[in-house]
């Protein structure tokens, strides 16, 4: 990527093909400028590295693992720990705590919101997260305007499941997260954003690795499901698209436990669907199919029903195998989702993770290193569409997880490569934005993610087979979340232009793994001035 020390200025794109890296774009035309930074952090065995943002940005802590919660409950005791150990090995250990990793993060600005402390005022702006690892998927809420003792409240648990994604659900004003396990354990849960009140599970959705999630305006959510397929026998390094993305319909959107028909994305190719093979690994992964659907080139689309409660009852079901029984087109693990933020809900984009192995046999055009895909419909209620690859990632772009948009045009992917990819590029993840009205997107690197002390130990174990480690090792990048947070239809992810550090818009991600940080993006003329306490 030739990027050099390029200044990507407010409203103004640099080559055709560049993105622009702009504070309220097209919007505050004395807004700041950014450097994109030029390099990904370089990855050293037993050496932690910091975080490099642009010059122009700050990182501010707004909670990490250790946080005590307000209202621990035996089992969890911390933001980012469980109760089962100390944070680091002790002298001559080899054993830690479990490490809850904390995930999506959903910004909201609400009034009256309740905690554990009946006398105390918790303010007005909040951030939520599902915790993914443990022995059990749990829901904090970061009280942004408390005190160190109010900091964080824990609001529920969803059982023995990886809470992943998470988003406000205005029409029945709950908090929806996602559970990715591929079992009965995962599925779809509301709960309030106060504590103490029910976590349920919406039987319309079933389970099966359920990750990123939104609202569209007239209240259908949209999925995408991250299930790992089965690796190839001659290639033995990749795995065949074994992933769906998914819509549900509610029957009443101000009451999602009353069911719904949800329905699966199938694509078409000279007029055949583009489906799953069962125990055809080697001909999906390199099938004319996989490498067309990668190519750029748009094909149609349209949403096929595959359990409606009204008929299908409420009974649990798996949704993985369903969408593969109805004809619906796989993918390599399509992990997070964005509406374009024009308030129409009409064009959406997803991420595609890939085999998160560089020496996987499908390389580039098969999918190896995943990418990011544009479907657009003339109306968000339409069955039909057209879809196409609005980005094919390379060996160092690869691997993209959350995704979020900065700007009206710009949107930011982050990289979650794991730590077989870093060690095979010498590099940790780093966050890029793109610019959605190029021809050519040109990855323009927003964050270049280090490893904190913690996770520097945690990868040490995990190279050296330390027995029954159950950590993760090198960090991850997750949450990148852009909002004002409006908890009203109007507030949907997609209903409004962003506009970052203006009119009460913010930035915040999470370096999972470690120390389980969770930030603040704020100008760096501001980081002295933060509103977090």
């Amino acid at each position: 990527m030739r990027t050099g020390n390029r200044r990507i200025a407010a409203g103004v794109t640099v080559a055709a093909a560049a993105a622009t890296l702009v504070v309220g774009a097209a919007v505050q035309a004395a807004s700041p400028s950014f450097t994109p930074v030029q390099n990904a952090q370089p990855r050293v065995t037993g050496i932690s590295v910091p975080n490099a943002l642009p010059p122009e940005l700050a990182d501010v802590v707004i909670a990490q693992g250790a946080n005590v919660l307000e209202n621990p409950d035996g089992t969890v005791t911390n933001y980012g720990y469980y109760n089962d150990g100390t944070f680091v090995p002790t002298p001559g250990g080899l054993t830690e705590a479990t490490k809850s990793e904390p995930d999506k993060n959903t910004y909201l600005v609400m009034r009256g919101l309740r905690g554990a402390d009946p006398e105390y005022d918790y303010g007005t702006h909040f951030l939520f997260q599902g915790h993914e690892g443990g022995p059990a998927g749990y829901v904090t809420r970061v009280n942004l305007d408390a005190d160190y003792a109010h900091r964080v409240t824990l609001l529920g648990k969803t059982g023995p499941s990886f809470t992943d994604g998470s988003t406000w659900y205005p029409f029945s004003r709950h908090l929806l997260v996602t559970g990715e396990a591929e079992d009965a354990n995962g599925g779809v849960w509301q709960l309030s954003p106060n504590p103490g009140g029910p976590v349920e599970k919406i039987a319309g959705l079933g389970f099966g690795g359920y990750e990123g999630i939104q609202a569209a305006k007239d209240g259908a959510l949209w999925l995408a499901q991250d299930i790992g397929g089965t690796k190839g026998t001659v290639n033995a390094h990749a795995r065949q698209p074994n992933s769906f993305v998914y819509r549900f319909i509610p029957k009443n959107r101000h009451d999602l436990t009353a069911g719904g028909k949800l329905q699966v994305l199938q694509v078409s190719r000279h007029g055949s669907p583009i489906v799953f093979h069962a125990g055809q690994a080697d001909a999906d992964i390199t099938s004319a199919d996989t490498l067309a659907l990668r190519t750029g080139d748009s094909f149609p689309t349209r949403w096929v029903t595959i359990h409606d409660t009204a008929t299908d009852g409420t009974a649990a079901f798996n949704a993985n195998q369903l969408a593969k029984d109805h004809g619906g087109t796989p993918f390599k693990r399509p992990e997070n989702v964005a509406f374009r933020p024009d308030g129409k809900f009409r064009e959406f984009y997803f991420t595609e993770t890939g085999d998160t192995d560089l020496r996987s046999e499908a390389g580039a055009a098969g999918g190896a290193f995943g990418g990011i895909f544009h479907l657009s419909q003339k109306r968000s209620s339409d069955d039909r569409g057209r879809i196409e690859l609005f980005y094919r990632a390379d060996a160092e772009h690869g691997g993209l997880d959350n995704i979020g948009f900065l700007t009206k045009r710009t949107v930011v992917a982050v990289q979650d490569f794991g730590d077989t990819a870093h060690g095979q590029t010498g590099t940790f993840d780093s966050a890029y934005a793109f610019d959605t009205k190029g021809h050519a997107p040109n990855p323009q690197r927003l964050i270049g993610e280090g490893r904190d002390a913690s996770a520097t130990i945690d990868s040490q174990f995990l190279a050296n087979g330390v027995a029954g480690f159950q950590n993760d090792g090198d960090n991850e990048i997750t949450g990148f979340h852009v909002s004002n947070g409006d908890p009203g239809v109007h507030g949907l992810l997609g209903a409004k232009a962003p506009k970052p550090f203006h009119d009460g818009w913010r930035v915040f991600w999470t370096q999972q793994h470690g120390d389980n940080t969770t930030f603040e993006i704020v100008p760096a003329s501001k980081r002295g001035h933060s509103r977090v306490r």
